[in-house]
């Protein structure tokens, strides 16, 4: 892995698809993320109080109780989002060895996040940019927003470790760090030994991913004091379907 790089190079707008397909990822500005939404940053910003009072993670398998997340499935397409009915997130034990195999059932994203026009451009301008990349005829989008807080002395963003989510492509947005030291994010190569660190701090930065080429996970975080958090919003854009357990696919 390269040398700590805490603050990496930014791509603008124009030059995102070719990072993605020479180097596998993009680290975007606040102000990028609000132009390729073509929205103020400001109203993207105001999503930001939408992650207070999220739903407890009840699936957590060590036992902890530091994440929080809620979760909303979408489908894009001919440039129109669609909300489809609430379903269960799952991903096989390839790609998440700690909590594949099983239907998570988290709470769903509330309406007033849903129904606010800044949430669905910043899912629309992602899905337009990603197209130009990889044509497809349907993104199928899953929508995660998450807390992960020190309640246990420690909160770890990414439990099951340096992984890979099965999908094309994925976005995790840095909306907020208060009071913490660590949550550094880690990318690597999958087929090499190169990598990256940086630690993403601006509130609505960007790290878009090649999830084909890239694995990726995120250091624990400590608090500074007595209590610290950090907040993201994760997307996850896949061209052939949800994922789906084996038993609901054949159903």
């Amino acid at each position: 892995m390269t040398s700590a790089n805490l603050s990496p190079a930014l791509t603008p707008a124009k030059d995102i698809p070719e990072a993605l397909r020479a180097d596998g990822f993009a680290v975007v500005s606040a102000e990028t993320v609000a132009e390729i939404s073509k929205i103020p940053l400001v109203n993207l910003e105001c999503l930001t109080q939408f992650w207070e009072g999220l739903p407890r993670d009840p699936y957590l398998k060590d036992g902890g109780r530091y994440r929080f997340r809620r979760h909303a499935s979408y489908e894009v397409k001919n440039n129109v989002l669609t909300l489809v009915p609430h379903r269960a997130h799952w991903q096989s034990v390839d790609y998440n060895a700690l909590h594949g195999g099983i239907e998570r059932w988290f709470e769903p994203i509330q309406a007033n996040v849903i129904n606010d026009p800044a949430w669905q451009a910043v899912l629309l301008g992602l899905a337009n940019i990603l197209s130009g990349l990889k044509p497809v005829t349907t993104w199928f989008i899953e929508a995660h927003q998450f807390r992960i807080d020190t309640t246990d002395g420690i909160g770890r963003p990414t439990p099951e470790g340096a992984h890979r989510d099965g999908v094309d492509f994925v976005a995790v947005f840095l909306l907020e760090r208060v009071g913490i030291k660590g949550g550094e994010t880690r990318i690597f190569d999958a087929k090499g030994s190169a990598g990256l660190r940086f630690t993403l701090t601006q509130p609505w930065s960007l790290l878009l991913m090649n999830d084909e080429r890239m694995i990726h996970e995120s250091t624990p975080i400590q608090p500074l004091a007595s209590y610290g958090y950090r907040d993201t919003l994760v997307l996850t854009f896949r061209s052939n379907g949800f994922q789906d357990s084996p038993n609901r696919s054949q159903q």
